[in-house]
């Protein structure tokens, strides 16, 4: 293993990427600690440790927790997230979006283009909506005020400084896909999450030494953490393949086709975003709660959706098994898979081509999709059972599972595929071979 990470600096090309990976990681994490002028960092991170399991907890993990720090990346990627995900989901019922998602690369320019545009909208409202709701932060338990001196200049100053803020990150994210190992959004947000991992553990060896709890299980909560990232990675790489088989074409003196292959059906198509729209939908009713009069069905309301209910995390997985089943049908249509294997001669054995071939592929989906939707549904509410259950702080047992642990392994099996991608073009055994082949050098 040591010999294949040594032959990743074999090669200028790979070895160049990921320093400048590694350089656009350095400029993130050091914009990570600018602060916004007239925000009072102390006390909002006073307040936002009691919002830890809220919206704002999981706004602050998406944003590397920036947003605790009110830096000028407060925002985070968020907003471009947000404006990717708003595109996507138009392109299923706009004619004219979905045409030019199908225009190869001028179409997808074009929405890059747009993406950008939308961004930038995005981000000057969430800023503008920051801007107000920091300046109506009720004074902190020590007497710090978050905002000591609101005003329309502080407000337009945040708004600039915000969205300034969240476009420059757009731009490392894009300077790492084009120039780096690629996936550079991703890898923004992946490590953002992975720098709390010092935080986490070194919480749980304070507990340790207050003796809070044995040895024993801590060496316990280690193994069960290993066997739940083994169970994500399993879920994040689990696939059907489905047989394809291409007749024979003459085409003057050449012979296309006569090859099989095979359509992967992935386990999780819909990856973490249905944790990302069941989250916002529960936080809901609590939000909502605030406005209402103090009483009984406020209070109800306030203990029924509390994070730790168990009535609120039955509802949770429903809606994250919901929310599965309807992003894998945005993301992967049976429909156009069926017309594009029937248009270029491919069929899949024993199936009749069109509708026939349409239904077989909806079929198939549909019931490899539900034990992955259940399961990631059970993966999004382990961790508040182990804070409920064992008393694991909850910035160690967010690593249990979630969205968080999610996103981690999701990027990191990526990073490791363009990574092996790039050795085996040049004749390198890959990180993820077992060694049968032996590396050598291009002559």
């Amino acid at each position: 293993m040591l010999e294949k990470f040594q032959n990743i600096f074999k090669i200028p090309e790979l070895k160049r990427r990921i320093f400048f990976t590694l350089l656009i990681f350095v400029i993130y994490r050091i914009g990570g600690h600018v602060p916004v002028p007239g925000i009072n960092a102390h006390a909002l991170g006073e307040f936002l440790k009691m919002q830890q399991n809220t919206l704002f907890g999981l706004y602050d993990m998406f944003a590397g927790g920036n947003f605790g720090r009110a830096t000028v990346f407060a925002l985070g990627i968020m907003p471009y997230i947000s404006a990717s995900i708003i595109l996507q989901l138009m392109g299923t019922v706009i004619p004219a979006l979905q045409k030019l998602q199908q225009e190869g690369e001028e179409g997808r320019k074009k929405i890059t283009q747009w993406t950008r545009y939308l961004t930038v909208a995005i981000a000057a409202m969430q800023s503008t909506g920051v801007s107000v709701f920091l300046a109506q932060i009720p004074m902190t338990q020590s007497g710090l005020q978050v905002v000591p001196n609101p005003g329309i200049g502080f407000s337009l100053l945040t708004v600039i400084t915000l969205t300034a803020g969240t476009v420059f990150i757009m731009w490392l994210g894009e300077q790492i896909t084009e120039r780096g190992i690629g996936n550079g959004i991703s890898l923004i947000i992946f490590i953002g999450i992975i720098d709390r991992i010092p935080y986490a553990f070194l919480d749980e060896l304070q507990m340790l030494m207050k003796d809070l709890r044995q040895p024993l299980t801590e060496l316990f909560l280690m193994a069960l953490m290993f066997i739940t990232i083994a169970s994500v990675v399993a879920l994040t790489q689990g696939q059907r393949k489905i047989n394809v088989q291409y007749a024979k074409r003459v085409v003057g003196r050449k012979v296309y086709g006569g090859q099989s292959t095979h359509i992967p059906l992935r386990v999780n198509t819909a990856g973490v975003m249905p944790i990302i729209f069941a989250q916002t939908i529960m936080f809901l009713p609590s939000t909502l709660a605030t406005f209402m009069p103090e009483g009984g069905f406020r209070d109800w309301m306030t203990n029924a959706f509390a994070y730790d209910s168990y009535m609120y995390m039955a509802i949770y997985m429903l809606l994250i098994v919901f929310f599965t089943y309807f992003y894998t049908a945005v993301a992967f249509n049976p429909v156009d898979t069926a017309n594009n294997l029937k248009k270029y001669g491919g069929l899949i054995p024993s199936v009749k081509p069109g509708k026939r071939t349409a239904e077989y592929l909806d079929n198939i989906l549909s019931k490899i999709t539900l034990p992955g939707a259940v399961f990631l549904g059970f993966i999004a509410i382990f961790p508040t059972l182990m804070t409920k259950q064992i008393n694991v702080s909850y910035s160690f047992a967010s690593f249990y599972g979630g969205t968080g642990l999610l996103i981690i392994v999701g990027v990191a099996l990526d990073t490791l595929q363009q990574i092996e991608a790039h050795l085996v073009m040049r004749h390198y055994d890959g990180l993820m071979k077992s060694g049968k082949l032996r590396g050598r050098r291009r002559m």
